[in-house]
């Protein structure tokens, strides 16, 4: 079984797509860069963090955490 079957890790996927487009669309020119950037990379980081966790699941006090 990988990560990429975790119903979760799905959800965080399809959100942060929506998100990346989202913000490239709906936000105004001089937000897209700075604050647009922060939000792509913060939605993107969900993902990132399911993956560790997944990994550390032979850790069995980490991976409860």
């Amino acid at each position: 079984m990988s990560y990429k079957n975790l119903e979760i890790w799905q959800l965080a996927r399809a959100v942060a797509l929506e998100i990346h487009k989202m913000s490239l669309e709906h936000l105004p020119k001089f937000e897209q860069f700075e604050t647009g950037q922060q939000i792509r990379r913060s939605s993107k980081s969900v993902r990132s963090i399911i993956v560790e966790g997944y990994g550390r699941r032979t850790y069995q006090a980490e991976y409860l955490n």
